[in-house]
């Protein structure tokens, strides 16, 4: 609390009465922020407090509380324990509180009380407070008092004050300003002076208090003011408040100064001579006087009269105009007519001195009268101008003249000057009669005003001349013109709506509503342009796309407002051209070429078709290869697709790449196509050979082989596809005893014995199987060599060998192969092994020969393979004993059937 008073005893003090009355009284200033401590109840009560001299236990709680929350209730806050009161974050603004008026507003208990008086206390918010427990019951008056503070400038309830000063106001004239300054603040922060920014030096202000404080300014008039020196001062009022720092606020102050009348009228001449002939006709215009009166309005008003001094007889020859002073002759002047008049002429203003001028008319004497020219007019006149509408006739009439002497004593003849399409003649058969006719149709586009002259002149050769001023009306001749026939226009495509395309321009010699032009668009514009009736501004509502239309022509038409209206036509040709807006586009998301293999390097593969509907550079498109680029390339221009190198299908069958099309625009748009090249194969691969592996491999045959039985295949495999893989397998050549006792399927390639063995069988069978593909022109083959030996064991590998190492001798014969086999040969090889065979098996074998030769053909018959391996012999193996091997070992091939 003690910080809180420290931080802002300067704007409020507080104050209380410490009476056992239940009425406080503060005072505080306005616009405090929230939480501002005001005062403390209970303190200010002397109401006993936890800290007092009873002990704390013996002490009933207090309690404080608003007894209403009206309108002083919302702008404080009220601590129900400790009975201290401060601010509420609703700020208390003194000038929207208090209403400067006597008397008291009550707010749900609560009430804001205002005094006329400027002391603090003329502002009072009260608030009634009940103080509980029952011990210590109360009803508490509280008074705030809310003091002003410097927080409003002074204003001006108007911009603009205005103000009049009669021009021969005295000095020390003081009128008051009827808009005084207003600052809801009271006291000295209310507005104390007035000033001017500028006072030129003739003006000041005074400020004058009433009794009800209300200051009010005065303007003093401190020099002489002349409103025909100056009319109107303008400057600055400025209204300053007694606050500390002041506060300002302004207004314009503009001064009138109205006008006296202080000014008489003057002439400029004191004497004006004029000269006039005798034989002048009525209403000549002799001369004008003008006199100048510095004043305005009435007062500046100047009428004109002749002295008392002017004799009736000039006042009677010359009439004078009192508004403008314009003198004119009223009578003929005759031989009797003085030829000098003196006319003094006044100028007269109100309240003033008239101003005097002499006019001196001398008439000169003429001793014959002029030719007169009578017109009578045939067509339209006003006012000595004739109206002819164009297009009107030849010989059209216009006027009879009358030419005579008015003395009849000389001959008179007459011409008609100027220029222009008209004749004057003589009208018979009369002598002094004469018409006035057109020679030709008249042009209001080529002329619209002609001014001819009737002149009459007689023997003595005095002239008269009547000015006839013929105006042409105008009529509906002429349609409008377009500044071009062929309207030639261009916008890019893709505008915006309702784009501005020209303004059209017709022109239209005619004048008024006849000249007026409209435009419309012609029955064959398409539905989205749009044509400004009166502007002829040209307008397309939807946007453009020049791949959908390139050109556009239509026709627009101009029509004027006549009747009946004419028109013409003038033909728009529109361009749209062309914006970046569509990417190039393949013929086919996805292409296909089917290329054989061993294609020639940079051969043409195929050609890539992509477009571009945009023209131009924005339609131009550049081919690029967007991976694999360093096996194929593509003719920008062309669109052909090439290999570099010679493309093998065995080491790759097909090939995917991506071509990118980028046209020419800026920015550049691109798309991507997916090609697929998929090699055909060429028969460029023999069979290759995989079972037998050797031609130096061999295997035994028991003689007890049942015929049909299979012995052995021949496996083979071809690197190329369809048909020039399809394999087929012949014997071509073969040698042995009985070579015809083996066969081989032509698709499998099995090896089966087609007749039973006999003794004579045994031995050496080669067989030399030529393994072709059906390629086409022509198929290609491998040849392989297998090897049988029948005997019922094996017991010298090594003669064997010697046998296969022997060059054979075999005749090929591919249809129906005959192998011949010299017997003699035969014989000695059976000679040479068989009875050493069948001497040792008699002598070592004895009775268990038969059991011996029984337990090898089982053994051989279920574990030829593996005694195979383990003897680490080339003997070919079984058919059915080698068939899940050979799937081991084979690879997986793709066989397109293309």
């Amino acid at each position: 609390h003690l910080l809180l008073f420290l931080l802002f005893v300067g704007p409020f003090n507080c104050f209380a009465s410490y009476s056992r009355a239940t009425e406080l009284f503060y005072s505080l200033n306005e616009g405090l922020p929230a939480g501002v401590l005001i005062g403390s109840l209970a303190h200010d009560l002397r109401l006993p407090t936890a800290g007092g001299q009873h002990p704390a236990s013996l002490q009933p709680p207090l309690s404080f509380t608003l007894a209403s929350h009206g309108l002083g209730g919302q702008y404080v806050q009220l601590d129900n324990r400790s009975g201290e009161l401060h601010t509420s974050a609703v700020e208390i603004d003194r000038e929207a509180l208090c209403v400067e008026s006597n008397g008291a507003t009550i707010f749900g208990g609560s009430a804001v009380v205002t005094s006329s008086s400027p002391s603090p206390e003329s502002c009072l918010l009260l608030l009634d407070v009940l103080v509980l427990p029952q011990e210590y019951f109360r009803l508490v008056k509280v008074k705030i008092a809310i003091r002003d503070v410097n927080d409003n400038a002074p204003r001006f309830p108007v911009p603009h004050i205005h103000l009049s000063v009669p021009e021969n106001a005295p000095v020390n004239t003081r009128l008051a300003i009827e808009h005084p300054a207003l600052d809801p603040d009271m006291g000295t922060n209310g507005v104390q002076t007035y000033r001017l920014r500028d006072n030129y030096g003739v003006f000041t202000l005074d400020v004058e208090e009433n009794e009800n404080g209300e200051r009010t300014p005065y303007l003093i008039v401190m020099g002489a003011l002349d409103r025909e020196t100056q009319d109107e001062y303008v400057t600055v009022i400025v209204a300053e408040d007694g606050g500390t720092p002041p506060l300002m606020g302004s207004a314009t102050l503009t001064i009138g100064i109205s006008d006296i009348n202080d000014n008489c009228p003057q002439f400029n001449d004191s004497q004006l001579n004029v000269t006039l002939y005798g034989n002048s006709s009525l209403g000549t215009h002799v001369a004008t006087v003008h006199a100048v009166d510095m004043d305005l309005g009435s007062n500046a008003q100047i009428t004109y009269s002749y002295s008392q001094k002017v004799p009736q007889p000039s006042r009677d020859l010359f009439h004078l105009n009192e508004s403008t002073g314009a003198i004119t002759l009223s009578t003929k002047v005759d031989g009797d007519t003085p030829r000098l008049h003196r006319l003094i002429i006044l100028g007269n203003g109100p309240g003033c001195i008239p101003a005097v001028i002499t006019v001196l008319v001398t008439i000169i004497k003429v001793l014959m009268r002029p030719p007169e020219v009578v017109p009578r007019f045939i067509a339209n006149e006003v006012e000595g101008v004739v109206y002819l509408k164009e297009l009107e006739p030849i010989n059209t009439p216009i006027a009879f003249f009358t030419i005579k002497d008015p003395d009849e004593k000389y001959k008179v003849s007459c011409y008609l000057d100027g220029d222009g399409p008209f004749r004057l003649s003589p009208y018979k058969p009369y002598n002094n009669e004469y018409l006035l006719e057109t020679t030709k149709p008249l042009d209001f586009e080529t002329q619209q005003l002609y001014e001819i002259s009737v002149v009459a002149w007689n023997s003595e050769g005095f002239h008269i001349k009547k000015v006839i001023k013929v105006q042409v009306l105008d009529d509906n001749d002429n349609s409008p013109v377009f500044s071009e026939q062929l309207i030639e226009l261009s916008i890019e495509e893709n505008n915006v709506p309702n784009a501005f395309l020209t303004k059209l321009h017709a022109t239209d010699a005619d004048s008024g509503e006849r000249g007026q032009v409209s435009y419309f668009l012609g029955p064959d514009a398409p539905s989205y342009f749009a044509l400004d009736k009166t502007t002829g501004v040209l307008t397309v509502s939807t946007q453009l796309d020049r791949e959908e239309k390139e050109k556009y022509r239509y026709t627009v038409k101009a029509v004027d407002s006549g009747f009946p209206p004419r028109e013409s036509i003038a033909t728009v040709t529109i361009t749209v051209l062309d914006k970046n807006d569509n990417s190039p586009r393949f013929i086919n998301k996805d292409f296909s070429f089917f290329v054989p293999e061993n294609f020639p390097g940079f051969g043409e593969i195929g050609v890539i078709s992509v477009t571009d509907a945009d023209a131009g550079q924005n339609g131009w498109v550049a081919l690029s290869v967007l991976n694999g680029s360093d096996i194929f390339v593509i003719d920008t221009g062309k669109g052909v697709l090439r290999a570099k190198v010679s493309l093998d299908r065995e080491q790759q069958s097909s090939y995917v790449l991506w071509i990118e099309a980028v046209d020419g625009g800026d920015p550049a748009l691109s798309s991507t196509a997916k090609i697929t090249i998929l090699l055909l194969d060429i028969n460029d691969n023999p069979p290759l050979v995989l079972f037998p592996q050797s031609n130096m491999s061999y295997l035994l045959v028991l003689p007890s082989t049942l015929p049909g039985s299979p012995i052995t295949e021949v496996y083979a495999v071809d690197k190329d596809t369809g048909m020039n893989a399809v394999i087929a397998y012949s014997i071509i050549g073969r040698r042995g005893p009985r070579p015809e006792s083996f066969r081989i399927d032509p698709k499998t390639g099995n090896i089966t014995l087609e007749e039973s063995l006999m003794q004579n069988d045994y031995g050496l069978y080669r067989l030399l199987v030529k393994v072709s593909d059906h390629g086409y022109p022509e198929p290609l083959h491998s040849t392989v060599m297998v090897n049988l030996f029948v005997n019922d064991t094996v017991s010298n590998e090594s003669y064997i060998e010697s046998l296969l190492r022997k060059e054979p001798d075999i005749s090929v014969e591919e249809k129906q192969p005959q192998i011949s086999i010299e017997p003699t040969h035969k014989k000695m090889e059976s000679a040479s092994c068989m009875p050493t065979l069948v001497a040792l098996s008699i002598i070592s074998l004895g009775s268990i020969a038969l059991v011996t030769g029984m337990g090898i053909y089982i053994c051989l018959r279920k574990g030829k393979k593996h005694h195979r391996a383990d003897e680490n012999l080339e003997v070919q193996i079984p058919l059915n004993g080698r068939i899940n091997l050979h799937m081991l070992e084979k690879k997986p091939m793709e066989i397109s059937n293309i």
